[in-house]
């Protein structure tokens, strides 16, 4: 899959079939929405293209009120790539291109800058300037400047709720994670590389993974049991904080630390997805360091408790090492 920041240049530009929007979780209905993508380029014998916004529309017009984050870039563009997507523009979100009309969009993305010769897009889709643009006149613009447009209807679940983005955020923000899960059709996870810290929580006795968020308002936050995947040929058993650290950390930088039971080696700079598996608790800002660690003691017996009964309920090997002797070196 190729990435494009901005508008691919002349010599990178070639008909595709394309669908436009923040795919922020690629959850069920966007998997939904690019198999329809994918299929239809094929018929056609296209390459599939998105173009999706950084930042975030609503983070661009209102940031202190813009929802939070489901997903990293890195974990948006590896869940587009793994359903089936070719190409990906990544397009700067300023006022410049805030503010073109609607034709104007057509022309200078749809049919300059990407050569599109087939649209697919969902029920709720605008463009152009005050989202003056809809289906309807984008269905106009097609018979004018010659690519076919299609609109896709909301997906939903078995119970007949819309599944979105909207309804995913609110999942992770309650701490939901298996009906996060369910909606996106995989468990979640953060990626990201692993970089040096403070080296407080070695110094506490809980050496941890440390990868920074991107974003100051990620959807999901507070203590977690986790596994850690990309540091060897099975995933790792471990505990997760994910927040701002209100008890050693003033700054409000957002920071996953990551602490791999029973592990031992150098992770810096590697490449780890962290899969969440089960809420503990919120953060908390606690009166010391003797009391935030015997917390994390407790957070670490409850992670072990959860894998012990993992393991004894379904048989499964979750990669949990019961004694020294065990340990991964």
């Amino acid at each position: 899959m190729r990435v494009f920041r901005g508008l691919p240049n002349a010599e990178s530009r070639a008909p595709c079939a394309l669908t436009i929007g923040n795919f922020d979780g690629v959850h069920r209905g966007h998997q939904a929405l690019l198999a329809h993508v994918r299929a239809a380029a094929d018929a056609r014998g296209l390459p599939v293209c998105v173009m999706t916004f950084e930042p975030h529309p609503r983070e661009f017009f209102n940031p202190a009120g813009a929802p939070p984050r489901i997903a990293m870039l890195r974990d948006k563009l590896e869940a587009l790539r793994t359903n089936g997507v070719d190409r990906v523009v990544v397009e700067h979100f300023n006022h410049t291109f805030a503010s073109q009309p609607p034709d104007t969009f057509v022309e200078n993305v749809i049919v300059n800058g990407l050569h599109a010769r087939w649209v697919m897009i969902g029920d709720d889709f605008r463009y152009g300037a005050k989202r003056a643009g809809d289906f309807e006149s984008l269905q106009e613009a097609g018979r004018k400047h010659g690519f076919e447009v299609e609109q896709m209807a909301t997906v939903a679940d078995l119970n007949g709720a819309r599944i979105s983005s909207s309804g995913v955020r609110a999942s992770l923000v309650a701490g939901d994670l298996d009906a996060a899960r369910l909606a996106l059709g995989r468990p979640y996870v953060i990626s990201g590389h692993v970089v040096h810290g403070q080296k407080l929580g070695r110094d506490l006795g809980f050496p941890t993974l440390n990868m920074p968020i991107a974003h100051k308002r990620p959807a999901l936050a507070g203590i977690f049991v986790v596994r850690v995947h990309g540091l060897g040929p099975a995933p790792l058993p471990a505990v997760a904080s994910l927040g701002l650290r209100p008890t050693v950390d003033d700054s409000g930088r957002v920071l996953l630390e990551t602490f791999v039971l029973d592990w031992h080696g150098d992770a810096y700079g590697k490449l780890v997805r962290i899969e969440f598996l089960k809420k503990l608790r919120d953060e908390e800002k606690y009166v010391d360091l003797e009391t935030l660690t015997a917390a994390i003691a407790r957070d670490v017996t409850n992670a072990r408790a959860y894998f012990a009964a993992d393991v004894n309920s379904s048989g499964r090997d979750s990669g949990f090492a019961t004694s020294a002797t065990d340990r991964i070196r």
